[in-house]
């Protein structure tokens, strides 16, 4: 780090080392010099002929002589200004050489120092607290959701809250410390501390996390912010191939305990430990899986069934995504759907699933639907129901057929942006659905104001409705809610017969879980839908045989009102 400083500031220097001599100039010294003596040689014998010549004893000095005067009274002048000019410029130029110097090693936004000093300054610190025999912690301090605040509130409201967290933390941390911006919303800050007394530095961390999460007022608008903050000590981590320095190693360590935080909920702070690590190893793996797994087709539908709680009635399947890995095997959305965000391949990993079930479902009974979800990061799309109209044309897919579901946290990130979205998908046929309700904050005029076709009760709920009269009060009252706003209603996590039973009693309600049987792969799917008559006659499995012994069995007559679909998997 310390060798790059030098050369970058040895590459600004060149131009203004030839005005390192300025002062010393040789070449103008001499001519003034040389000025000034032939002044004093040719004066000492032109003044006392003009001075006899004055007072009329003489015939006046050699005109040789006076010329001679005059050019050397010429030089001097010539000599003395051009030093004088010169001390100027170089007055100058060493201004400008300060303020390129300061610019390229200081944040331009908050005075902070930029990534590049603050490795030196960091290895230094750390040279002086072994040498006191202090401790030293550094931090790496995350904006939560910084990218979505700039893209929906402008650069200025971004720049407003970037400075004003940079003056935060400043207020905060001692002044023997060294804090810099090193990157858009991350901030890097170096701590000494007595090593008797670890937990100031917990305070300073709960201190800057408190001080950040306070709302800044920007064109008369309040905007609210989180942080992620990770912390570790000098001495951690010793003996873990991290980085190649010590100083890099410090900032990669904290930066893992911030990312720690980030995946615990944000808004909080983490000390580094040595399995985190570990973790971040394994998700680097993963994000080169996911890359790769696009390329070769890995990632693939699996569908659960969707089912008339009152019929036993199959209606529908919902669509959800599976990762067949040659390295990690069948990994499960929840691990690897927040990491294909994070990278930004979610809108590539949803395109890819949704032409496959599109092309799966194609071959269903049309009375059949297809549920998909979409990430909260494509309503961020503006072009996303063109993009998924495009994907329904080249399958020539039926819009009526699919349904969409938007969970209920997407609410709160963009009401405008999902209104539109809403309007725009059913514009063309599709039907929408607001997932995991009863998880999040939407207010009912939320619910009302937006155009949905169905609402789906989180398997949160469902799963103790038996055993928790709370739960049961909030499914009875969404049902009911359903019932009123005339919204058919979607029961999640179904898994045994008293929760179906009790289910019945609320109503008409469609509902899925693994009392109906585990999702299967899209053959499967296809094989089970041809044993019940349930393919398009000319569709590949409709012409299939029955599958031997062993295979699914058939788990109820699709004609039988009274039967439920129980224990398919």
């Amino acid at each position: 780090m310390a060798r790059r400083k030098n050369v970058l500031t040895n590459w600004i220097r060149r131009p203004f080392a030839r005005f390192g001599n300025a002062e010393r100039d040789f070449v103008a010294l001499g001519i003034a010099t040389a000025a000034i003596l032939m002044f004093v040689g040719t004066g000492s014998a032109v003044g006392p002929d003009v001075v006899r010549s004055l007072a009329g004893y003489g015939l006046g000095p050699d005109k040789v002589l006076v010329n001679a005067l005059l050019l050397n009274i010429a030089l001097i002048i010539f000599g003395w200004r051009r030093y004088s000019q010169l001390s100027e410029e170089v007055a100058e130029r060493r201004k400008a050489e300060k303020l390129a110097l300061k610019m390229a090693e200081t944040d331009p936004l908050t005075g902070f120092m930029n990534r590049r000093c603050f490795g030196g300054a960091l290895k230094r610190m750390m040279e002086k607290s072994d040498a006191n025999g202090e401790g030293l912690a550094v931090m790496m301090i995350d904006i939560d959701n910084f990218k979505q605040i700039n893209d929906f509130n402008g650069h200025s409201a971004g720049d407003r809250i970037l400075y004003e967290c940079a003056m935060r933390i400043n207020s905060i941390i001692p002044r023997n410390s060294a804090v810099a911006r090193i990157g858009g919303d991350e901030f890097a800050c170096a701590v000494p501390y007595d090593k008797a007394r670890p937990e100031f530095i917990d305070t300073i961390a709960a201190g800057i996390v408190e001080a950040l999460n306070q709302p800044t007022e920007h064109n008369n608008s309040s905007l609210a912010v989180t942080a992620s903050l990770g912390i570790t000590r000098a001495d951690a981590g010793i003996g873990l191939d991290l980085a190649r320095s010590d100083a890099l190693r410090l900032l990669e360590m904290a930066d893992i305990a911030m990312y720690h935080a980030k995946r615990q909920g944000r808004n909080s702070y983490f000390w580094f430990e040595d399995h985190m690590a570990n973790e971040m190893r394994f998700r680097r793996e993963i994000e080169a899986g996911i890359r790769h797994g696009l390329s070769q087709d890995e990632f693939v539908p699996s569908y659960e069934q969707q089912i008339d709680v009152q019929t036993g009635e199959l209606t529908g399947f919902e669509m959800l995504a599976r990762w067949n890995s040659p390295k990690f095997g069948m990994v499960k959305p929840d691990i690897f759907i927040p990491i294909a965000e994070n990278i930004g391949a979610i809108g590539d990993l949803s395109e890819c699933l949704l032409k496959k079930a599109l092309s799966d479902a194609k071959q269903w009974d049309t009375r059949l639907t297809l549920a998909v979800n979409i990430s909260p990061l494509q309503l961020r799309d503006p072009w996303f129901s063109q993009r998924l109209l495009k994907l329904l044309l080249e399958a020539n897919f039926p819009p009526q057929r699919l349904e969409v579901e938007i969970t209920e946290s997407c609410l709160h990130e963009n009401l405008t942006m999902v209104r539109t979205l809403i309007s725009s998908l059913k514009n063309q046929g599709i039907s929408v659905s607001l997932d995991d309700f009863g998880t999040g904050y939407s207010s009912l005029a939320q619910l009302q104001s937006l155009p949905f076709d169905r609402i789906k009760i989180d398997r949160s709920f469902v799963s103790k409705l038996t055993r928790d009269k709370d739960s049961a009060a909030i499914v009875e009252a969404i049902a009911m809610l359903g019932k009123g706003l005339g919204l058919p209603v979607t029961v999640e996590g179904i898994e045994d017969e008293k929760v179906l039973d009790a289910l019945r009693a609320y109503g008409a309600l469609s509902g899925q879980g693994y009392l109906y049987g585990e999702p299967r792969s899209a053959d499967e799917t296809r094989t089970w839908l041809s044993e019940n008559g349930l393919l398009l006659s000319g569709s590949p499995a409709a012409e299939m045989p029955k599958p031997l012994a062993g295979a699914p069995a058939n788990p109820a007559s699709m004609t039988n009102p009274n039967r439920p679909i129980a224990g398919t998997g």
